[in-house]
């Protein structure tokens, strides 16, 4: 029998992937792609069709067989499906590392450079002018001794950051709140409560059992009126995978912390780089250190004099001192005094399925394309759907699936992921195919499922990243949608469609009562738009703690002392925090973003980005926010490119000169 990740077909075999078909599926690539690298090493001569084209063709099998493995570790975990992914994990990373450090491919790349260079387009150009850098990156002109160096550094790597992630999900899923007593639901919503009443009588227990999925986390802290459950919460979420909390010590990242920070240091260092953070940064928008600090710090000092002044009012309004489980709390409340709008009792005016409607229609009207559900697509849970995209002609441009709803052994947050990468070359063509994942609360019987304004706007962010994916226009994998794009410039096309979810003539068009249909009042629209600068300064000063904790623990790593995670983690809260934090507080042993996903040393790439967002949405409001002109030069210039162009040259191309910090501060009410 075929094994399912090795078809020809466009889309995975979902109904029919299983754990031992990785291994063998992998393993076979892996063999079968280092042979024929052996060959186009010592080709002669070196062309861009006999060297390039085919490393692209097989880079881009290989992910598309990894890609689900990956997608299913993610979504549906499982012991054997997990025990698959990391045996697979340390061969992928031994198979780039050896392609990165080959010398004899290395040459035939630059020849190719050197000999062909009149005659390649740009995008090609960019193709190899990415190989060339990736192959230094990887220590291609390193001794033998130092490449192996590497080699194992980045192996250790691989397995660390995926034993971080599985110990935020083990800790995640291991806690539960059990409730006895009706009175200390008071404020949630019935689709949380009812959840936890099934969930309780699932385990054949009394009450209600609360887990410690984002839904439920959320709605806890923001609506629950006693205090004691919020604290619990709290203190679960905020200790998960550490030596504190109520599962002190089971899952614990802390040495897993030390040792990712330890290889990425060396690591960086044996490339001649001083720091993680110096080496992460040869792939950036942001040039520099000292680039990142300064910008960083510039948005520090616009957001925290307002920071303050809403802490300060937040507590007054509460009257009393705030603990850091206090304030979604009360912060809630007061929004809904300020503005009589309420993220819960918002709910039943955004049904999923007229977001989702609104939010294709919002797609269709900028850029020409028509977005349509497919039946009959195998997928990995019977609550995904798949789309189509067609383009103005009706040709398929892209697809995606949609994985909406929490549920137990799902990584929780949101994100984007590719599926398949838009290939055209002579090996064949194959159009993108995205997954977008969310985690909102799943629909209870009849009923739809129920977003927040919140979920909202995360759905149309991460169907932003989508778009990047699936309109790409670039032949190569390796430059085609998000591939190849700066990693501080990829959150652009995200918190761009962000601002369609403020809108209000798209609000009109996506908010109604899910039993009456009758829309969300016109003043409750105005409110809820004017709540987007409600804590822009505190929500801002956020994202700079984050981005100055990561980027200070890898670009001040001292191998003497070690990570320094909680003391460095420490001196920024000190230097930039508003909101009071316990001390027992161990965010950074589930900060996935950095210790597992691709955000290390670039979590500021989220208020980098958000600056060329705000400015690039300032050009659709001064020609129309559907101006399908600006519309069409914005996907001409970014949205279409990938990674085929400096992201700098593109946004000057789109917005006709250099970013401006102005539009976004405007936006978040902190400076005219």
């Amino acid at each position: 029998m075929t094994n399912p990740l090795l078809t020809d077909q466009l889309l995975p075999r979902f109904d029919a992937i299983r754990p031992e078909h990785v291994g063998p599926a992998i393993r076979g690539l892996l063999d079968a792609n280092r042979a024929r690298i052996a060959g186009l090493a010592t080709g002669e001569p070196p062309t861009f069709a006999g060297v390039i084209e085919p490393l692209e063709e097989m880079n881009h099998r290989l992910a598309r067989a990894w890609s689900p493995v990956s997608h299913l570790n993610a979504v549906v975990n499982s012991p054997g499906l997990r025990e698959q992914f990391n045996e697979c994990l340390p061969l992928l990373s031994a198979y780039h590392t050896d392609l990165g450090q080959s010398e004899a491919l290395y040459r035939a790349c630059n020849a190719v450079a050197e000999r062909e260079a009149a005659t390649l387009d740009p995008v090609q150009q960019r193709v190899i002018e990415h190989m060339l850098r990736d192959f230094r990156l990887a220590g291609v002109a390193l001794d033998p001794a130092r490449k192996a160096r590497f080699k194992q550094l980045m192996l250790e790597l691989a397995t660390l950051q995926s034993k971080f992630e599985e110990n935020v999900l083990d800790a995640t899923n291991a806690w539960t709140r059990h409730v006895t007593d009706a009175a200390e639901l008071a404020g949630l919503n019935e689709a949380i409560v009812e959840q936890a009443r099934q969930r309780a009588h699932e385990r054949r227990t009394e009450g209600w059992l609360l887990a410690l999925d984002q839904p439920t986390y959320v709605a806890v802290l923001t609506d629950a009126e006693s205090r004691a459950l919020r604290r619990d919460f709290y203190e679960a979420w905020s200790t998960r995978a550490s030596d504190r909390g109520p599962l002190a010590g089971r899952w614990d990242n802390s040495p897993v912390m030390e040792d990712i920070l330890r290889r990425r240091h060396e690591a960086a260092q044996l490339l001649g780089f001083d720091n993680f953070a110096a080496y992460a940064l040869a792939t950036r928008m942001a040039k520099s250190v000292p680039e990142v600090i300064d910008f960083l710090h510039q948005l520090a000092r616009a957001a925290r004099p307002a920071a303050q002044r809403e802490f300060a009012e937040l507590e007054q309004f509460a009257g009393t001192k705030l603990e850091a489980w206090d304030v979604a709390f009360w912060s809630e409340r007061l929004q809904r005094s300020r503005y009589a709008v309420s993220q819960e009792e918002l709910r039943p005016y955004f049904p999923l399925p007229r977001v989702l409607a609104g939010l294709f229609k919002v797609a269709e009207r900028l850029f020409g394309i028509r977005i349509a559900e497919r039946q009959g697509v195998a997928v990995w849970h019977p609550d995904v759907r798949y789309f189509e995209i067609a383009g103005p002609g009706g040709e398929v441009a892209g697809s995606f699936y949609l994985d909406a709803y929490a549920r137990p052994h799902k990584r929780s947050g949101a994100w984007m992921d590719d599926c398949v990468g838009r290939k055209e070359t002579a090996g064949g063509k194959t159009p993108p195919v995205a997954y977008l994942v969310c985690n909102f609360l799943p629909a209870n019987g009849a009923q739809p499922a129920l977003l927040t304004h919140d979920d909202v706007v995360t759905l149309f962010h991460e169907f932003g990243h989508g778009l990047h994916h699936m309109l790409t226009r670039v032949a190569y994998p390796s430059l085609s949608g998000i591939n190849g794009v700066a990693w501080d410039a990829v959150e652009l096309p995200s918190q761009f469609l962000e601002n369609y979810a403020w809108n209000e003539a798209v609000l009109a068009e996506i908010a109604a009562h899910y039993s009456t249909g009758a829309p969300l009042p016109a003043d409750t629209r105005r409110q809820l738009i004017a709540t987007r600068s409600f804590h822009a300064g505190l929500a801002t000063m956020r994202q700079v703690e984050f981005s100055l904790f990561d980027f200070r623990v890898h670009a001040g790593y001292d191998p003497a002392r070690g990570g320094r995670v909680l003391e460095t983690l420490g001196d920024v809260r000190r230097e930039f925090a508003v909101v009071p934090v316990p001390d027992w507080n161990r965010f950074p042993h589930s900060f996935g973003h950095v210790f597992a996903g691709g955000y290390a040393a670039g979590y500021y790439s989220y208020k980098w980005a958000e600056v060329l967002a705000a400015d690039a949405f300032a050009a659709f409001e001064e020609s129309g926010v559907f101006d399908r002109a600006t519309a069409t030069r914005f996907l001409d210039s970014i949205l279409s490119r990938g990674g085929s162009r400096d992201p700098l040259e593109a946004f000057i191309e789109f917005r006709g000169r250099k970013p401006d910090i102005a539009p976004l501060l405007r936006q978040h009410g902190i400076a005219a």
